[in-house]
């Protein structure tokens, strides 16, 4: 059997290795043309997935920086404390540097003689050169094609990332600030280095305005140098229909949520578990691997899915809707439901787990 990737981003190359691990031959479609490496981009990825990742993908034990809390607060109260969820015993998710991780998935993956790469301007018929096709391109022909019904949702929002260099602390704690411009994160990286994720409302601002404004809201670090600004607008999306014959959608082309919860990749990590799951099931059954595959995976994940990403949504259009009415009841009433311990391992089995367990 042999399937085809569409896409040579963080989703394919993960699904990719999962995919030759399962020893299933894989070809992905690759741009001969280079494109420049942001180093300022990071994920995050919670425990269980961590887990799955070093059992069925590869050990990234090495790239990533363990956190056992997140803390949330809101400049409505004065920047106090609205929800502090995780323990000091064990951690809560980790973050990763998007550049190392692609760089020990292609180190590994390209060698495999499951593995191939194959010019994306060859001329191939999906439909009949192989079994199955995951389609992670946005921009592909076949997406515009026969995966252009969705649901999108433009948050009239920018997302600014970078990485802030400090000096040397205990640096076990993530930080989510619901600022009067929008949701601001610090999340740890290093001892020495911290990734910032600020998706600000309505207008953009200069590099200038965004330095001061991260300087202003940094709670504990003493800052040595801000790296270069990076920006990108935001989008809500999810597909209405998974897949198209024997071509299933994949990664961001399925769902794209705001970064508010940092979930993003943690989706897509769950549509592999799923997607491992079916595979194996019809392995040992002795069943072929065809399109019945992507329907059986569509109704298994597509309400999942949607459902995860629009609890998401309600978060930021709660914070949004405090902001605009400048009411400080909605905080203080999560204050005070975080205080419940039941509430809180809620909190922090949604973290780790999504919604489904």
């Amino acid at each position: 059997m042999r399937v085809c990737i569409l896409g040579s981003g963080l989703s394919s190359l993960t699904l990719a290795k999962s995919l030759v691990n399962q020893k299933i031959y894989v070809d992905v479609l690759f741009s001969k043309k280079k494109y420049s490496v942001n180093k300022n981009r990071t994920i995050g990825i919670s425990k269980s997935n961590v887990e799955f990742f070093n059992e069925k993908i590869i050990n990234i034990e090495k790239i990533i920086h363990k956190l056992n809390k997140i803390e949330i607060y809101s400049e409505n109260l004065e920047k106090q404390k609205l929800i502090n969820f995780g323990n000091n015993n064990d951690y809560l998710f980790s973050i990763v540097k998007n550049y190392k991780l692609q760089e020990i998935l292609e180190k590994s993956i390209f060698k495999n003689k499951y593995f191939r790469r194959i010019n994306c301007k060859k001329k191939i018929n999906y439909f009949k050169d192989y079994d199955l096709v995951f389609n992670t391109d946005y921009n592909h022909s076949i997406t515009k094609k026969y995966f252009n019904k969705k649901i999108e949702k433009k948050y009239k929002s920018v997302a600014y990332t970078t990485i802030i260099k400090h000096e040397k602390i205990s640096n076990k704690v993530a930080v989510q600030i619901f600022t009067k411009n929008g949701p601001l994160a610090f999340l740890p990286i290093s001892e020495y280095e911290t990734s910032v994720v600020y998706s600000i409302n309505n207008y953009l601002k200069d590099e200038a305005e965004i330095i001061n404004l991260i300087s202003n809201y940094n709670l504990k670090y003493n800052l040595k140098k801000i790296n270069k600004i990076h920006s990108f607008k935001l989008k809500g999306l999810s597909l209405r229909s998974y897949f198209h014959k024997n071509i299933l959608g994949f990664g961001d082309l399925l769902h794209r949520i705001h970064p508010l919860a940092g979930q993003g990749f943690n989706m897509t990590i769950r549509d592999i578990k799923i997607l491992n799951d079916i595979i194996q099931n019809k392995i040992d059954l002795g069943l072929p691997l065809d399109s019945r595959l992507n329907a059986e995976f569509e109704n298994n994940q597509k309400h999942k899915n949607y459902i995860f990403s629009s609890g998401v949504d309600l978060i930021h259009e709660f914070f949004n809707l405090e902001r605009k009415v400048k009411n400080t009841f909605l905080s203080k009433s999560i204050q005070y439901f975080n205080k419940n311990s039941a509430i809180n391992k809620i909190f922090t089995k949604i973290a780790d787990k999504g919604l489904f367990v």
